[in-house]
């Protein structure tokens, strides 16, 4: 399918994402806007943010949307927390995304991980706020408890696509599962902001989008993103659909009035879209 023009953007400065990989490279780090092959990752680059991919960048999981590299994963580096933690330091990084690839072959499924990550970043690095957008751990409390006792800013976890297409988009995710998990995150702690993320144009029809909506903040979920599905290759899920930019503006503004406490939706948008800016949102009287 041919693009329209609301998803072309212009090519980053070379230079900028040259600087950016060879810092991550001599630390041995990972960023899921490479991995991902995130459209925004030369904007991103360019202010000198990223969103740190942990745990390698082999996924256990085989999600037909996702450009991530899937097989068998490596043993994890020790020395990662530490290695991240100096880049944000160095960065001088106000705010710091930090994802993973899914872990399965962990008995953790790598929270632990999460956990040494965040305590590394607060010792280097005091004053960064963190979000963490953790994978769904298999359903496990003790898992997730891991995470949200370190008291990140954001716990963000994405439902990603509607229950229906689960089977063929994320046939190793389980939708309610996901969902449960951000009311857990309530339940420990109600202080902790949560979030979660949505594509459109893998085949969903507009009520369904809605009801997610609806499941999100019945699970009293804070931030939502929604963007554009991009299709990584020929062997990935197809775009059924390019959703133009007035109906992402619809689903904007029935986000509001549910009752989000931030909400970004439009073509570009990813997870870490404008994301110290909605942690922001946060801290404001909700309406």
């Amino acid at each position: 399918m041919t693009l329209p023009a609301w998803l072309r953007q212009k090519a980053p400065a070379p230079e900028v994402l040259a600087e950016m990989k060879a810092l991550l490279d001599r630390l041995s780090l990972h960023t899921v806007c490479e991995s991902a092959h995130c459209p925004n990752q030369g904007v991103c680059f360019t202010r000198g943010t990223a969103t740190f991919l942990i745990m390698g960048d082999v996924c256990t999981r085989n999600c037909r949307f996702c450009a991530v590299t899937s097989g068998v994963s490596l043993p994890l580096d020790p020395h990662e927390p530490a290695n991240l933690a100096e880049a944000v330091s160095k960065l001088n990084l106000r705010y710091v995304v930090v994802t993973s690839v899914t872990r399965d072959d962990l008995p953790d499924g790598g929270a632990q991980h999460f956990a040494a990550t965040i305590e590394e970043i607060r010792r280097a690095s005091p004053r960064t706020q963190i979000e963490v957008l953790i994978p769904d751990f298999r359903g496990s409390l003790e898992a997730l408890k891991t995470v949200v006792e370190k008291e990140p800013e954001v716990l963000n976890h994405n439902v990603e696509t509607v229950p229906r297409l689960y089977p063929t988009v994320r046939p190793q995710a389980d939708y309610k599962q996901s969902v449960e998990l951000l009311g857990r995150v309530k339940q420990l702690d109600r202080t902790l902001a949560t979030k979660s993320g949505l594509m459109l144009g893998l085949g969903e029809e507009r009520r369904e989008v809605i009801q997610v909506m609806e499941d999100l903040r019945g699970a009293n979920c804070d931030f939502l993103t929604i963007g554009q599905y991009l299709r990584p290759s020929p062997e990935h899920h197809p775009v059924v659909r390019f959703v133009t930019p007035e109906e992402f503006e619809e689903y904007r503004r029935m986000g509001v009035e549910m009752g989000f406490r931030g909400i970004a939706s439009g073509p570009f948008v990813r997870s870490s879209y404008n994301a110290a800016e909605m942690y922001g949102a946060f801290h404001a009287p909700a309406e």
